[in-house]
């Protein structure tokens, strides 16, 4: 039987209040700890996240996923963007920070075991997940899921300029149409923390196993950043699978009880490599 622990609300004193999702089998202890890590725009309950978690579970992990304290979703709402000031006052030291928490509080669980710890980042959040695999010696594997290849994500030329000037630039999401803001802390914040933020050193040093999963279609970040991660780590494994798009076949909402195939490919590759690296 799997155990399904939704909205379980954490507060992490450096930064706000959210919430997070544990998937684990009940029969079993000394789970290894599978933490993923939504990306830009992204969060916990997203199109097919909760099916993938159940994988995960069946397959014996203890699964976490979580909202980003300040990634736009709120405690009430976690499946709206309905704090959109928090959207714009996001950046990556708040992210890193809030992962911390979630590693520290996960990895204390009376079913995990804290010797057994891995990351799994999409998109914009593998690059989180990768400076963290770099700085916390507790992450024993990590898994880049069309993962980026740089955290300096930011608008360059004129529009950077604009950005300075006006502090603040707005982009709009497709699904929901909402005008989402981005502060200039958030390049400040890049800049203060440049070498923290650096992903193809924290790549290059990361002492983790790792698993490079990206589809050849991908039309958000391209294949081209899976073989320089791979390059930066080169007893990384790569794993790409053809014609995938960026979110492996997934939308939102996802309204089926099975994983897009290109998704399922991810995580049955996925849990092949946890079972032996951890």
């Amino acid at each position: 039987m799997i155990i399904r622990q939704k909205n379980i609300r954490l507060s992490n004193p450096e930064t706000r209040d959210f919430l997070a999702d544990a998937y684990f089998p009940e029969d079993k202890d000394h789970l290894p700890l599978v933490i993923f890590v939504h990306g830009y725009k992204g969060y916990k309950d997203w199109g097919a996240w909760d099916l993938m978690a159940e994988r995960f579970a069946e397959a014996g992990f203890f699964f976490v996923k979580f909202n980003f304290s300040h990634n736009g979703t709120t405690v009430d709402d976690p499946e709206n963007f309905g704090d959109l000031e928090a959207f714009g006052n996001n950046n990556y030291t708040k992210e890193l920070s809030d992962l911390g928490f979630v590693i520290d509080h996960f990895s204390r669980h009376e079913k995990t075991d804290e010797n057994k710890i891995a990351l799994i980042g999409h998109s914009r959040g593998a690059g989180i997940t990768i400076v963290k695999t770099c700085e916390d010696i507790r992450i024993h594997a990590l898994i880049t899921l069309a993962g980026v290849d740089t955290l300096d994500r930011f608008p360059k030329g004129e529009a950077f300029e604009n950005w300075k000037k006006d502090g603040v630039y707005y982009v709009e999401n497709g699904r929901t149409k909402q005008q989402m803001p981005h502060y200039f802390q958030f390049y400040q914040d890049f800049e203060a923390h440049f070498h923290r933020f650096d992903v193809e050193r924290c790549m290059e040093m990361a002492k983790a196993h790792v698993l490079i999963i990206h589809g050849t279609s991908d039309e958000s970040v391209p294949v081209k950043s899976a073989e320089h991660l791979q390059l930066l780590h080169p007893h990384s494994e790569k794993f790409l699978i053809e014609n995938a798009d960026h979110v492996f076949g997934a939308r939102e909402p996802w309204n089926y009880q099975n994983l897009p195939d290109d998704l399922q490919k991810a995580v049955d590759k996925s849990v092949e490599f946890l079972r032996e690296k951890l």
